[in-house]
């Protein structure tokens, strides 16, 4: 049973950085509503975390327990894209998408940090597939940004 918590309390962190990482792009949304390529990539994002919420909260819950909602979980894993919310006003989009490249750096080690950890193999098995599609992603958004150099007026 102790072996479970330690499990429930990882799951619940990756889920915490997924609800982060939702609220980042919700912000960064905010602040590029006018370029729609943008505003899908982030929404992408944002569906990806989705998808990854209710897949961890379903193994939380075969282990019997519940989603912890409340941010101040365990945190054992750091989770950095809180951080983002403060910096993102007026910013222009290059630096949009630094803090997102930031956010998506925090989220990878995230994972890592929990793959370090002792668990199950069909648990490894999913965090291994979540954190190759954060990977992509990651890798999108530098590659946006390293395309968005000083167009803007």
């Amino acid at each position: 049973m102790e072996r479970n918590k330690e499990i429930i309390e990882t799951l619940n962190d990756l889920v915490q950085i997924n609800n982060d990482r939702i609220a980042g792009y919700e912000n960064a949304i905010k602040e590029t509503k006018d370029d729609g390529e943008l505003v899908s990539v982030f929404n992408n994002k944002i569906l990806e975390s989705q998808q990854f919420k209710s897949t961890l909260a379903r193994e939380i819950q075969v282990l019997g327990s519940d989603v912890d909602n409340d941010t101040s979980v365990s945190g054992t894993i750091h989770r950095t894209w809180l951080e983002i919310k403060a910096t993102f006003t007026g910013h222009s989009e290059k630096s949009i998408l630094e803090e997102c490249e930031f956010g998506e750096d925090a989220i990878k080690k995230a994972y890592q940090s929990a793959l370090n950890r002792h668990l199950p193999a069909y648990i490894r098995d999913i965090l291994n597939d979540q954190q190759a599609i954060l990977q992509q992603s990651h890798d999108e958004i530098k590659a946006l940004r390293d395309s968005v150099h000083h167009q803007h007026h």
